[in-house]
């Protein structure tokens, strides 16, 4: 599969088919490692799953922060 390197903002970039990205479970804000090879570049999904834990964790306190705090008296 061929793709090409298009200018994104000051930076450069590809863009990755949707069936590549449903097939390794990614999705727009998900971190890949890169590595150079021998044979080029290797692009590795990197375990965001304490990340996400603790993104959802702050959104309900901050939402639930009046009635944490009354809980914590």
């Amino acid at each position: 599969m061929n793709t090409t390197i298009r200018k994104i903002g000051n930076s450069e970039g590809i863009i990755l088919p949707k069936e590549i990205l449903e097939r390794l479970n990614l999705r727009a804000g998900d971190t890949l490692e890169v590595a150079e090879t021998k044979n080029g570049l290797s692009l590795t999904p990197v375990d965001n799953t304490f990340e996400r834990q603790m993104a959802a964790a702050r959104e309900v306190m901050d939402k639930y922060k009046v009635a944490l705090q009354k809980l914590a008296e």
